[in-house]
């Protein structure tokens, strides 16, 4: 794909929580949109680390030793392996860079893991 993107327009198509849209790859990285209210589930990746940047909203990712609050425009690096729980109080977007083989909660299975979609 050649053609630009715009997250705004995007983000405009879907209004389902936790639930990550496809936009784009790089290589073997899927570039994903989601949009979160409240708490996820604590879950980690076996293999591949994960970025969360924040383009709207409050991030909260919690880790089982300590919190870290992103802005919009911050992001954050989970490396595959550490147990994490995003969280917000309010409905923050997020856009995700992960490994093409990611499922959104990890090890775990749950009412909240879902097969990625594309827009």
């Amino acid at each position: 794909m050649t053609e630009k993107i715009n997250l705004q327009e995007k983000f405009n198509l879907f209004n389902e929580l936790w639930s990550p849209k496809l936009v784009s790859q790089v290589n073997d990285m899927h570039v994903k949109l989601v949009k979160i209210d409240g708490d996820f589930i604590w879950h980690s990746h076996d293999t591949g680390d994960e970025m969360f940047f924040v383009t709207k909203g409050r991030l909260t990712m919690r880790f089982r030793d300590h919190d870290v609050m992103l802005e919009p425009g911050e992001f954050i690096v989970v490396p595959h392996q550490v147990e994490h729980m995003p969280s917000c109080e309010d409905e923050t977007w997020i856009m995700l860079f992960e490994a093409a083989s990611t499922v959104n909660t990890g090890t775990e299975t749950s009412d909240r893991t879902r097969r990625v979609e594309s827009i």
